[in-house]
């Protein structure tokens, strides 16, 4: 058989692609096609504009095929070359047409250089351990450090390198990783220094650093631990491991005093970032975050860090990274169930505006847990914790599919928005299929689910980072297949909500009385089909490939920008109102302000921030007039637990992401909700329903005929006027608060 020699390349051709863009339309939403272009379209140097929809999903595709690890292992045969390009056409169909799509962080990364160097970025989230770790065989390791030894500040580097490459971090600071802590040994001096040929010399000095030349004129570099920071990612990362590892005998054996951090080769603020996008910050926001991070160091000398002070430092990363200009930061804080500090720690008004917003926080929990009260009570005053159950995840799949002892053992975690639970050093890698929209267009949705799980597995084979992840992916190589748009093909599909209801029924348990959902047996079957489905195209595909199959395979993300390209509900979440204006805010600067001005979109200067506008745009929800429609604000909060068990028990074998929304007066049900789910649902979170009363609210109720006052208001093509405005000087930018997910948590690339 004739061979043909490696590297390969599959590609689509132009015929190919005119050929798709007459057949198929993509299925854009109210908000679709705005949203793609402000958040996914990347930037062509040499055309001076960004990507349209076709160049996009070309870009992705091939650089998500070409990842199969047949193509790099020797010849290959002409068979697998026209078996994956014919996959590779398949996959641009479903995704052009926006039946499906990969996630945020694909469509912004996947197929550029950056993906070549580093697969890091085509994974959404990440989750660490806070415990002293060996830096291993990874990409940024401290010169001072033996790679194999445990350091204190590995899991903040991979913490700040992971949130600096826009993936979102889940990190742990339960009791049992705290405690393997060691003591603070020492406070340390940390002087800042930046030399006057800097354009940020005197910002800098605005913040706490120092002058170079006259730190140097009055002391020896000899005599202190001083790192003079390259212009990259990683000397952020290590500037910030210097300072915390120099706080601890093990890693600092010569017991230095006073830790010197030079910042002049620190870009300057606007300046562009090549590789990932986007632009520079400066160094201000890393200079606050090292100082003030060191305060808290410092006020633990003597004695072990605690679980709140330990997130304290995460938190200080995830604002230093969201000052960056360039990437939203996502964190998820998970503590003891009985660390009460913790639990209470956003309480602190001064704390919580100055750095402690930067996580989303939860408490990780077992089935035996019981004592959800103060957890309600704590829910109510600031809309946290949210419940981890780690239990569950270590020990089962699907909930249908009954314990499977240590199925997922090494489990420690999640990721921000609890889609997926997470081992130390283990990424989320995830793929949304949206039914209705997929159906409409012909596709059969095993089919869908099939290409999503194929290609979720190429990203497996990706080069990594870092030593530990490397090892845990190789080791699971776990998959998130989502669907959004739930209640849209729900109602589609089978004519009403899938919980049609509840019975009386003890907890066998504790003998109390619950309402027990009762499910559209249709729907238990068809996502049972879908599930084994996707199971079925993983196994067939590991045997291809020559690996084991995927640990787990299936999720609903919350989903937030990719469900508003199709215009979908997001996730397994109810829309938010059947007719509501949505805001969304953009640099004042930003090229498509002027066309959705021309279109007649009402645009005012934001309140809350400067250079920012808002942008109103009225939408109706799919289903909007069924009878058996229901939005967040009209739905129960026991109809939201029960929907969210529903998919974990038929669909997810990883995690469902769910934020249930409660009214006032449903306030009290919250505890005994979370004690009667607690053998089923793996991460829940909860927060009081808001109508909008906030000006300039993301989202505000309205009611049908201001609907249709407003889209009167509205006239021509947004996509045909920005084209015939003819921008030459397209901005790089990012959209202020869009993110991957439902609940804003997540990164915006």
């Amino acid at each position: 058989m004739q061979m043909t020699s490696t590297p390969i390349k599959i590609g689509l051709t132009n015929d190919f692609i005119e050929k798709t863009k007459q057949e198929v339309q993509p299925h854009w939403g109210k908000l679709g096609w705005v949203t793609y272009k402000r958040t996914y379209a990347r930037w062509i140097p040499e055309q001076k504009r960004t990507e349209e929809w076709f160049e996009t999903v070309k870009r992705v595709v091939e650089g998500n095929i070409n990842l199969d690890p047949r193509l790099h292992n020797g010849d290959v045969a002409p068979e697998l070359f026209e078996e994956l390009t014919t996959e590779a056409q398949q996959l641009y169909r479903l995704i052009y047409g926006l039946g499906a799509t990969p996630s945020g962080r694909n469509l912004w990364i996947s197929g550029t250089d950056y993906q070549k160097r580093n697969g890091d970025a085509l994974n959404n989230c990440w989750f660490i351990a806070i415990r002293p770790q060996a830096y291993g065989d990874s990409h940024i390791v401290p010169d001072y450090l033996d790679p194999k030894q445990p350091a204190v500040s590995m899991p903040y580097s991979f913490m700040f390198d992971q949130l600096m490459k826009g993936g979102g971090v889940g990190f742990s600071v339960v009791p049992t990783n705290i405690s393997q802590l060691p003591p603070v040994a020492a406070k340390i001096k940390l002087s800042v220094v930046i030399s006057k040929d800097s354009e940020s010399y005197t910002d800098s000095l605005a913040v706490g650093a120092i002058d170079r030349e006259q730190w140097l004129a009055e002391n020896d570099p000899a005599d202190v631990l001083y790192y003079e920071l390259p212009d990259t990612r990683e000397g952020w990362v290590l500037a910030n491991a210097h300072m915390i590892d120099a706080h601890f005998t093990a890693t600092n054996p010569n017991q230095v005093k006073e830790v010197v951090l030079d910042m002049t080769q620190i870009r300057p603020k606007n300046a562009r970032i090549h590789g990932f996008g986007g632009t520079a910050s400066g160094p201000m926001p890393l200079i606050s975050m090292l100082l003030d991070s060191n305060d808290v160091l410092n006020e633990a000398a003597g004695r072990q860090l605690t679980g709140v002070e330990c997130t304290d430092l995460g938190n200080m990363i995830g604002k230093a990274v969201v000052a960056g200009n360039v990437r939203r930061s996502a964190e998820l804080a998970l503590g003891g169930a009985e660390d009460d500090a913790f639990i209470t720690m956003k309480q602190d008004q001064k704390k919580l505006y100055h750095h402690r917003w930067a996580s989303n926080n939860s408490i990780a929990v077992d089935s035996n847990f019981t004592d959800y009260g103060p957890v309600a009570d704590s829910i109510l005053h600031n809309g946290e914790p949210g419940i981890v159950n780690l239990e569950l995840s270590q020990n089962y799949g699907r909930i249908a599919d009954g314990r499977q002892e240590g199925i997922d053992g090494s489990v420690e975690g999640t990721n921000p928005c609890g889609e997926i639970s997470l081992s130390n050093g283990e990424p989320c890698n995830l793929f949304e299929v949206f039914p209705s929209v997929a159906e409409e267009q012909g596709w059969d949705l095993k089919d869908a689910f099939a290409l999503g799980t194929r290609y979720t597995k190429r990203i497996t084979f990706s080069h990594y980072d870092w030593e530990v992840s490397r090892k845990m992916i190789a080791k699971n190589r776990r998959i998130g297949i989502s669907m959004s748009g739930v209640q849209d093909w729900i109602l589609d599909e089978f004519g009403q909500r899938v919980v049609t209801g509840f019975t009386p029924a003890l907890d066998p348990e504790t003998d109390e009385t619950i309402q027990k959902p009762v499910y559209d047996q249709k729907a238990v079957q068809r996502f049972d089909g879908l599930y084994k489905a996707i199971t079925q195209a993983d196994q067939d595909y590991s045997d291809a490939l020559g690996c084991q199959p995927s640990l787990k395979h299936t999720t609903v993300k919350p989903s937030g920008t990719v469900a508003k390209l199709a215009g979908v509900s997001e996730g397994m979440h109810f829309h938010y109102a059947g007719y509501l204006i949505q805001r969304i805010r953009f640099q004042d600067s930003d090229p498509l302000l002027p066309a959705l001005k021309a279109c007649g979109y009402r645009i005012e200067p934001d309140l809350y921030t400067d250079n920012t506008m808002c942008v109103e745009f009225p939408v109706k929800a799919a289903n909007a007039d069924n009878d058996n429609f229901a939005s967040a604000g009209s739905v129960s909060v026991a109809e939201q637990f029960a929907t969210q068990a529903f998919l974990q028990t038929y669909w997810s074998d990883n995690a469902v992401s769910c934020t249930a929304t409660f009214q006032p007066e449903e306030a009290d049900q919250l505890a005994g909700l979370l004690k009667q789910y607690r053998h089923i649902t793996k991460s829940t979170s909860m927060l009081p329903y808001s109508g909008g009363e906030l000006k300039q609210a993301p989202k505000e109720p309205i009611d049908q005929a201001t609907y249709e006052a407003r889209c009167a208001e509205i006239s021509g093509n947004v996509e045909a006027t920005f084209a015939q405005q003819n921008y030459q000087e397209q901005k790089d930018l990012v959209l202020v608060d869009q993110t991957d997910c439902e609940s804003g948590a997540c990164p915006v690339r």
